[in-house]
């Protein structure tokens, strides 16, 4: 009798996993079935002895590895979201096993020979619209990950995949034991000192969870923020402060700077490989920008003038605390802290009284109100199913007007030491029509990191964490509302410089008038919101973007430069990213929002390695695009939203990005409005 549910037909409601019965110790069993199972399924498309058609090489090779997909999204979710030592152990050893088989696919020469020839003469094949997309991008996959590679090179590409899996797995596991191993006591009534009835709450459910009768800062963002914005304990912003900036480089047992440097010089030698000059410009080939020189344009429009208010930002700040009897220049731990007194001096905005309007339960339905009224789409909470963690939540998504399942919305919430740091969109499965007697809607989950409040309690929201809670829904949007035919260009399979748009783009309804009148109720009084309290958090939507724009733009920018590093054998890690502030001058208070010894974005995968630029280009896009909803003087446009959704939502990689947004603006986006938008004008 096979006792491994993850290799056994799966009689759950949806077809989700079974989580219940999930053990890390079925990882390798089941891998190596589904690996197994894929080489078997891929070798007889390679040896088919028909010639190759697009339904028995592409559309086959698109069907296949279903067993090793379905593995893949339990694992994957899980090491990321409720991880334990047994299952970081598993994460260690299957990581190269599984960019082996990744690359023994990529490199699989019958396959490529025969996606090759159709793509030779695709234009005399009659192929549709998503058909010749689909060849093209799969052909193109093969020429990025080595298939044109010879004899030696082929086999130090293979290699290179492995040992970066590996590294990328060190990297990613440091980052998150020095996030588990931070705790802050807050012990006496000093300690607790500034600190709003909301920050008490969170603190207290960080005590709980580590089995202390008290308050405790961990190092969630949810959590440090507000430390760093109320605390009048300067001493302890400080301790806070450091503690997170110096995740990644604070333990010598768990230091990254060495992996990454490993990490940047194997990229170089792969990039090497494929005949590029450097990484950046080997990785931007399959991007919008297209090259570097197009993405530092565009950063340093960008950069110049945010650099110039972040300093006129910091004079702001060290008049009012020079007002308050203090007389050093202001330091990073010092910034939120002062830059709320101004806030309120400045608007009569005051987050802590805010914040009681935004509860999440409230915050969540709001997004799924919007996500009605643009879209079409319902939302039913469906209970006792069993999922990867208690907070995590499962709601049914239905079309509104045929009743028809659109697919299934997970929810995981809370920060918790077994889950990383961070806001992400993950499925654990994509939406397809070519998954042969399977379930063709997705299953898409949001995982973030709010600090839970007490039992009893509603968890509240600060404003950049209800933005955070629909951005990443835009993301679930993309990946809910896909309806194409073939899993490589479904939902967010697209363009890395591409994929934030529906993201950042759902942001800007977060804050509608309509949305907040109806859904950020008081938790104490139960008052909706006042026209006043949206009026001022309008007009405050430019404050403090100085140092917001500085600390996103030094990262991308230092990005760039780190994967075009003329001579990766000599990189110093910590002595480049020194180096670069000073070129850029970057203003010490402000600093860097991702230090590289914790850029997970760099250095847990290759996804947006040589790519963190990519949420300013689509900026461009989200800023301008909603301008489009703005001057249609409804922000809520039926006919907006309807092409909106055909063209970018539901569309994946059926079309080319710039098309599809040409096929809903009507035109190329403007620039201006990314400068308009954050208030850089």
């Amino acid at each position: 009798m096979n006792t491994n549910p993850l290799v056994s037909t799966w009689e759950t409601p949806y077809g989700l996993p079974p989580f219940n019965a999930i053990e890390p110790e079925h990882f390798a069993t089941a891998f190596e079935a589904a690996m197994a199972t894929h080489r078997t399924e891929v070798d007889a498309i390679a040896t088919e002895p028909a010639s190759p058609t697009f339904q028995n090489t592409v559309a086959a090779l698109d069907r296949a590895g279903q067993d090793f997909a379905r593995v893949a999204g339990v694992f994957f979710n899980l090491t990321a979201s409720e991880t334990n030592d047994a299952l970081q152990a598993a994460e260690r050893e299957l990581m190269p096993k599984i960019a082996a088989h990744q690359s023994w696919l990529s490199l699989h020469e019958g396959i490529f020979k025969r996606v090759d020839e159709l793509y030779q003469k695709r234009h005399e094949l009659g192929l549709g619209g998503e058909e010749m997309r689909l060849l093209e991008r799969v052909h193109l996959d093969f020429v990025m990950e080595g298939a044109l590679l010879k004899g030696d090179a082929r086999a130090r590409y293979a290699a290179i995949t492995e040992e970066l899996a590996s590294l990328f797995t060190t990297f990613s596991q440091a980052v998150l034991g020095d996030e588990a191993a931070f705790c802050l006591e807050l012990k006496t009534e000093a300690d607790r000192a500034g600190l709003p009835e909301s920050v008490l709450d969170a603190a207290r459910s960080v005590a709980a969870d580590k089995g202390i009768d008290g308050y405790a800062i961990n190092l969630s963002p949810s959590l440090v923020d507000p430390f760093l914005t109320y605390s009048t304990r300067r001493d302890l912003r400080e301790h806070v402060w450091r503690a997170f900036k110096a995740r990644g480089e604070s333990c010598p047992e768990r230091d990254t700077r060495p992996v990454a440097e490993k990490i940047i010089r194997l990229r170089a030698e792969l990039a090497s490989l494929m005949g590029y000059k450097n990484y950046a410009d080997y990785a931007l080939v399959d991007r919008m920008a297209k090259k570097p020189a197009a993405v530092d344009d565009l950063l340093m429009r960008v950069w110049k003038p945010a650099r110039l208010r972040a300093l006129e930002e910091q004079k702001d700040l060290e008049a009012i605390a020079a007002r308050e009897g203090f007389s050093g220049p202001v330091q990073g731990w010092d910034w939120h802290y002062y830059a709320e007194k101004l806030r309120q001096e400045r608007y009569k905005l005051d987050e802590a009284e805010l914040k009681p309007y935004f509860q999440l339960d409230r915050m969540t339905e709001a997004m799924f109100d919007a996500a009605g009224r643009l879209y079409g789409i319902t939302f039913k909470e469906i209970q006792n199913v069993p999922l990867h963690h208690p907070d995590a939540r499962l709601y049914e998504v239905n079309d509104a007007s045929t009743g028809g399942i659109v697919g299934v919305f997970i929810t995981d919430t809370f920060a918790r030491p077994t889950k990383r740091g961070g806001a992400w969109m993950s499925e654990f499965r994509g939406q397809s029509r070519n998954r042969p007697g399977g379930l063709e809607y997705p299953i898409i989950i949001n995982n973030n990191n709010f600090a839970k409040a007490p039992a009893g309690k509603p968890t509240l929201l600060s404003l950049d964490d209800v933005r955070t809670l629909f951005h990443e829904f835009g993301h679930g949007l993309h990946g809910l509302l896909s309806s194409v035919t073939y899993n490589r260009l479904a939902g967010t399979n697209v363009l890395r410089d591409f994929v934030e748009l529906p993201s950042q783009i759902n942001e800007h309804w977060a804050l509608t008038p309509q949305i907040l009148k109806k859904h950020a109720i008081h938790a104490t009084t139960g008052e909706a919101i006042s026209d006043e309290l949206i009026s001022l958090i309008k007009k405050s939507e430019h404050f403090n973007q100085g140092f917001l724009t500085v600390a996103y733009t030094s990262c991308a920018l230092i990005d760039m430069s780190l994967h075009q590093h003329p001579d990766p054998a000599s990189l110093n890690l910590s002595a480049f990213e020194m180096a670069e502030c000073k070129r850029l001058e970057v203003p010490e208070a402000v600093g860097m929002r991702h230090r590289l010894p914790q850029f997970r974005h760099l250095f847990a995968d290759n996804g947006y390695a040589a790519g963190y630029y990519v949420y300013m280009w689509a900026e461009v896009l989200d800023a301008d695009g909603f301008e489009a909803f703005e001057a249609s003087g409804d922000v809520f446009n039926p006919v907006l939203a309807a092409t909106f959704k055909r063209y970018i939502l539901s569309a994946g990689n059926t079309l080319d990005p710039a098309e599809a947004y040409r096929a809903f603006r009507g035109r190329d986006p403007d620039v201006q409005a990314l400068l308009r938008g954050r208030g850089l004008v």
